[in-house]
């Protein structure tokens, strides 16, 4: 198999060429964050000298177990130390002729997920859009968000914010334009781009943003050092660096699986209680305010967005979770009661009221989605063009016809559709027995041509956001053009704001 050898700033690396595109993997970005330089701010890697074989996928970071933590062909999520590192798909890796540059970021919950997911092979993608494609592993869970006392906050965007500047100086090397990149990201990825957006660390390092499903869950510090406290607990540790770097990380792990059981019954966490122990830490400093404010202040005013959602969100977490048709009028009413805007009783009086033949079920379901991602993406559209940027939406309402449609339009449904990958992660849920339909097929040609256009020119092919028309990019079969379709939603949750999640009294 013929190779190519790039030389980057710590060294050189060999790539190989694979269905007329160099792949390039496991190239370090990062020092490994272990030994002194545990739950510390990334640091430069170790220079070498010899060329580097750059064939396989860098070590998933230490994580929980769950759909996304395992490795690239299946195997647990362990491995070496080197977890800090990126990959990169690209026609040509010659600086002669530079080419856009997508740069995607995991979701997870912001605590699993690895670059090498095969769900994540971006050959599809690159090769659609004769463009250079970059994905990395970055730091998730305790490892990364966990706020504890002699440790910078938000560990994982900083391992982000790396990786960008590690594109920045490199890769024009491999062919890629350091001038024209844009990143995208799915679920606390998106979350992570939206953090991104507010964080000075991030000014300049991209051009334009796609975010996939935001989600709304932006901690505030005496939350995250409360929730820190409980996770450390669960390994018979105070919640500061010292104590907590005694366990080695793959084990500490543990400490935050047995925390997760147990998140409910901490409801002076309030609506956290119900989402993960680990989320952005709105702590003034690296992440001084909320996403929606930054926004609503201007502050991304100069990068292209891309947001959308899609249309049943909450519906992978209740089949996952074996509830569907088995939600009752108690519980119904008391996710209403937690996250619907004003809260309580007039928060479930007004959705009652405004879905007057909604089921228990849809309603459970309709709230979470609309609280923890739906809402959340409009309204970061609706900051942006308030503050005179740009910003393009979508929403995907198309159902799988897999396991006789109960997914609908799902949490993560967008991913394996766009990066055609219809047999790894959800994709083979999706697609059982690989057998995908016509419908999914032209979905996907849509998703890698309206991504890579947007990521080329800013436009994906449909009109821009605009508090009067609100068009949308509505991704089904057949796709179409039009106003917002959730205006019911809309109404509900004007005027709400995204604030960090407080520690109740």
């Amino acid at each position: 198999m013929a190779t190519e050898e790039v030389r980057t700033t710590a060294g050189a690396v060999r790539g190989r060429r694979e269905d007329g595109l160099t792949v390039f993997r496991g190239v370090p970005f990062a020092a490994p964050p272990v030994g002194t330089a545990r739950f510390q701010a990334p640091q430069p890697p170790t220079p070498w000298t010899d060329v580097r074989d750059a064939y396989e996928f860098g070590a998933p970071p230490p994580q929980e177990s769950g759909p996304q933590g395992s490795g690239p062909q299946g195997e647990p999520a362990t491995g070496d130390d080197n977890w800090l590192t990126t990959n990169v798909w690209t026609p040509d890796p010659s600086p002669r002729a530079p080419r856009p540059v997508m740069v995607w970021i995991y979701g997870g919950a912001y605590k699993m997920g690895h670059a090498g997911s095969p769900g994540y092979d971006a050959r599809h993608i690159a090769r659609a859009g004769d463009l250079v494609v970059v994905t990395f592993n970055h730091r998730v869970g305790i490892e990364g968000y966990l706020h504890i006392e002699g440790a910078p906050a938000n560990r994982g965007l900083l391992d982000q914010v790396a990786a960008l500047e590690w594109v920045r100086d490199n890769i024009a090397e491999f062919g890629g334009d350091p001038g024209d990149v844009t990143v995208f990201g799915q679920s606390a990825g998106a979350g992570s781009i939206a953090a991104l957006l507010a964080m000075p660390a991030a000014r300049g390092l991209f051009h334009r943003a796609v975010t996939q499903s935001v989600p709304g869950t932006y901690y505030s510090v005496p939350l995250a050092r409360d929730i820190a406290t409980a996770v450390a607990a669960e390994a018979g540790l105070r919640p500061t660096a010292p104590d907590l770097a005694t366990v080695p990380p793959r084990k500490l792990t543990q400490a935050g699986e047995s925390l997760g059981a147990k998140m409910a019954t901490y409801t002076r966490w309030g609506q956290a209680a119900g989402a993960t122990p680990y989320a952005p830490v709105v702590d003034g400093e690296i992440l001084p305010k909320t996403p929606w404010q930054a926004v609503t202040a201007g502050e991304a005013r100069d990068i292209d967005l891309l947001i959308g959602h899609n249309s049943q969100e909450y519906r992978l977490f209740t089949v996952l979770g074996n509830l569907l048709g088995r939600i009752t009028e108690e519980q119904a009413t008391a996710v209403l009661r937690r996250y619907a805007p004003g809260g309580g009783e007039p928060g479930e009086r007004a959705y009652r009221e405004a879905f007057p033949g909604a089921t228990a079920q849809d309603l459970f379901e309709r709230v979470q989605s609309d609280w923890l991602f739906a809402m959340p993406s409009l309204h970061l559209a609706q900051a942006q063009t308030g503050a005179g940027g740009r910003a393009h939406l979508y929403e995907l309402t198309w159902t799988p016809p897999a396991l006789g449609g109960i997914l609908r339009g799902c949490h993560a449904l967008d991913v394996p559709l766009l990066f055609g990958t219809y047999g790894a992660d959800l994709g083979a849920v999706v697609f059982p027995g690989g057998e995908v339909p016509p419908d999914a097929l032209a979905l996907t040609d849509r998703l890698q041509t309206s991504w890579t256009s947007f990521a080329r020119t800013g436009d994906p092919g449909w009109e821009a956001y605009d508090p009067d028309r609100r068009l949308t990019q509505v991704l089904d079969t057949p796709s179409e053009v039009r106003a917002y379709p959730e205006e019911t939603a809309r109404g509900l949750w004007e005027g709400y704001a995204w604030e960090p999640l407080p520690l109740l009294d």
